[in-house]
């Protein structure tokens, strides 16, 4: 009443509850803290784990596309090697092709040195006759070759039974002929036509190709150090 604002003294059951009352309050802090600065650390960690997470993966995508990057250009250039390795075989092949066509045609014209396609209708007729080792074999030839045919039967004959120690005798057909276009040589068949010799000059020379093609391969290009395996 005299003008002095004064607070009451609190009462001692009051003053136990206010101090409860700061002790939990300050509890309710000190735990609000504790919980903010876990939550804190555990968002860090799991925001460092997701990043890293995350490092991983993009690291791992540009590994994987690097990767196929150098497997596409490793493939492009076994690619560009093989067709490289192709186009120079094309090219071998068609040289030997040509070295073929070029032999072909230079034995169209044996045939007209008489004496030399003469020894070598002889000779082939015996290795014929070798061959087939019967003792009745039809010869068959290009027609205008009959008369020379008939001319070294004879000599055929006398090599084969010095060879063979066996006989034989002979016939030239004289109806079915071999196609005028080769180059000429014979063919011989026994047993009505089942047992059959083919030595026609085109046939010899695919032989011959055949057994020297790597020693062709080697004057032509050289040795390949590569081929173990040869025809």
């Amino acid at each position: 009443s005299s003008g002095i604002n004064a607070e009451w003294p609190l009462r001692p059951g009051e003053r136990q509850i206010q101090q409860m009352i700061q002790f939990i309050d300050h509890e309710a802090e000190e735990k609000e803290t504790e919980i903010l600065a876990k939550a804190d650390e555990e968002f860090n960690i799991e925001k460092g784990r997701l990043v890293e997470q995350e490092k991983q993966k993009i690291r791992a995508f540009y590994e994987k596309k690097e990767k196929n990057a150098e497997l596409q250009k490793k493939i492009q250039l076994s690619n560009q090697q093989n067709q490289a390795r192709l186009k120079l075989l094309k090219q071998r092949e068609d040289h030997l092709d040509n070295v073929m066509v070029e032999a072909t045609n230079k034995l169209r014209v044996i045939s007209n040195d008489t004496a030399k396609y003469e020894m070598m209708l002889q000779g082939l007729i015996t290795q014929g006759l070798c061959q087939l080792l019967e003792p009745k074999v039809l010869i068959k030839c290009r027609q205008n070759d009959i008369k020379l045919v008939n001319k070294v039967l004879a000599k055929s004959k006398e090599q084969y039974v010095a060879l063979s120690k066996l006989d034989v005798e002979m016939k030239v057909d004289d109806r079915d002929f071999l196609p005028q276009d080769i180059a000429g040589g014979v063919e011989l068949s026994s047993r009505q036509g089942k047992l059959k010799v083919v030595n026609t000059l085109e046939v010899r020379l695919e032989q011959i190709v055949n057994q020297k093609v790597p020693e062709v391969r080697s004057k032509l290009y050289g040795h390949n150090p590569n081929r173990r395996f040869f025809d």
